[in-house]
This record gives C-alpha cells, sequence and structure tokens, in this order.
C-alpha cells in the first residue's frame, strides 16, 4: 500500500487501546481522513501533543484497507493552546470542527480545509467575537457546500428584495406571501448582520448591536443545523437559541 503526505486540521480523536488514537482529520488534498495513530498516548511518543484536535500538520501517512496509519506529523499551525484558554473560543472551535465533520466525502474539499484553517487562525488570535467568526465560518460552509441562504430575494419565489422573514426550510429570507405561519420576522440590522457575515465585512458585524447579533446566531444555528440534517451539539453550549420550524403544512 502507497504513503502520502498532506496537511491536515485535526476534528476529533477517540481512545483505541491502550495506547492509540482514531484521529479524524479534513485534509488540503485527500478530503477527510480516518487514520491510527499507533503509541500516541504513551508519554514517549514523538508526536502525540501535534494529533489533538483544532491542530494543524504536516502529515505522512500509510494507505491501510478501512483506517490509514501516521506515520509522521509535523507541527503546522498550535492553535489548540491558545483557543482551550478562553472558554468562548474553545467552544466555537469545537463547534466548527463539528460542522467540518459532518462534510460528506464530495463536500470535504481544499476550500472547506482553508475555510476551517482561516476560522481556527481568527479564533487564536482573537481577531473577532468567537461567535462571529463561527457564524462567519457556518454560513461559507454552507455556501461551499451548495448551500448558500437566500438572503436579496425570496428563497421561494425569487422576488428580488428586503423580505421579512427568514425561513431555514425554505433557504432564507422569504417574502410576505411565501412566508409560513410562525415564520421568524428579521429586522433590517440583523439582516446586515447576516450578510456582512457571509461577505466578510468585519467593520459591520463588529459594529451591530449584541441583539442583532444573537438574532443573527440563532439564525444561522438553525439554517445549518437543518440542512446538515443533525443538530450540532457543541451549540448547547454556546447558550444558542435556535427557533422553532414553522409550520409548512397549507392551511386547510
Amino acid at each position: 500500500m502507497p504513503t502520502y503526505r498532506d496537511e491536515v486540521v485535526v476534528l476529533r480523536t477517540h481512545k483505541l487501546g491502550e495506547a492509540d488514537r482514531i484521529v479524524t482529520l479534513l485534509s488540503r488534498r485527500h478530503g477527510k481522513v480516518r487514520a491510527v495513530a499507533k503509541g500516541v498516548r504513551r508519554t514517549s511518543s514523538r508526536f502525540g501533543a501535534r494529533l489533538e484536535p483544532f491542530m494543524v500538520a504536516d502529515v505522512l501517512l500509510y494507505q491501510g484497507r478501512s483506517l490509514d496509519i501516521v506515520q509522521q506529523a509535523d507541527s503546522l499551525g498550535s492553535y489548540g493552546a491558545d483557543i482551550a484558554l478562553h472558554y468562548d473560543r474553545y467552544t466555537a472551535a469545537h463547534a466548527m470542527v463539528e460542522a467540518a465533520d459532518r462534510l460528506g466525502e464530495s463536500e470535504a474539499t481544499t476550500s472547506q480545509y482553508l475555510l476551517l484553517l482561516g476560522g481556527l487562525r481568527a479564533l487564536a488570535r482573537g481577531d473577532h467575537a468567537s461567535r462571529s467568526i463561527l457564524d462567519s465560518y457556518l454560513l461559507r460552509v454552507m455556501a461551499l457546500s451548495g448551500w448558500a441562504p437566500g438572503l436579496d430575494a425570496c428563497a421561494r419565489c425569487g422576488r428580488v428584495g428586503e423580505h421579512p422573514s427568514f425561513v431555514a426550510q425554505l433557504g432564507g429570507m422569504v417574502c410576505r406571501d411565501c412566508a409560513p405561519a410562525g415564520s421568524a420576522r428579521v429586522d433590517a440590522e440583523t439582516l446586515a448582520v447576516l450578510r456582512a457575515l457571509m461577505a466578510g465585512e468585519w467593520g459591520v458585524v463588529d459594529a451591530a448591536s449584541a441583539a442583532a447579533g444573537g438574532a443573527a446566531s440563532g439564525l444561522i444555528a438553525a439554517y445549518t443545523q437543518w440542512h446538515l440534517e443533525r443538530g450540532i451539539r457543541s451549540l448547547d453550549h454556546l447558550g444558542t437559541v435556535v427557533l422553532p420550524a414553522p409550520n409548512l403544512e397549507p392551511a386547510p
């Protein structure tokens, strides 16, 4: 079996036997990879600390039948230590790697790798509020996967303009005629925050009110989890309020 080298972000790990770990990696060129890191739980391990969640490494892997084997790991970015010092960064980073781990094989592209790398780097440096970095990451993850929310036109009928409601199940903002009962109402500032998070306009995001930022976070969480078809458990530790889904059934 051949060996190959790639740059990776460590998404998660779990124990295997007495001294080994199975590591799940998002790589730059080979998508998601699951591999065995032998002996990394021993204190004498040469690269155990380089294969912890949020770490970025250059790894040499041996291609196995079901699981690859890590033969070498060199650190490229030690973001984990800086992230772990701050609870808000730590929980946001967990939500990011959990979302990345939900990507399908066809979605785990180089662009997704670079997006996650940039998000973890921004968290480690504290460039912006941790929740804003996470929200921007989640929106862009969905966009790269082909699920960008409609923010400038009705996601259902395509009518261009400023619309009052956001419905995750319908794909984003919807007009009054298309909005089902119970739809989340979105004010102008919250919509501006959503657009700024998607576009990376950090001046707008950083200047937004706490109310608008919190409302945008709830909408993004609902949208992401709807399209991933599974909850992101780490969001529970961030105090995210996910609005209940509206009734999409036609009135009798």
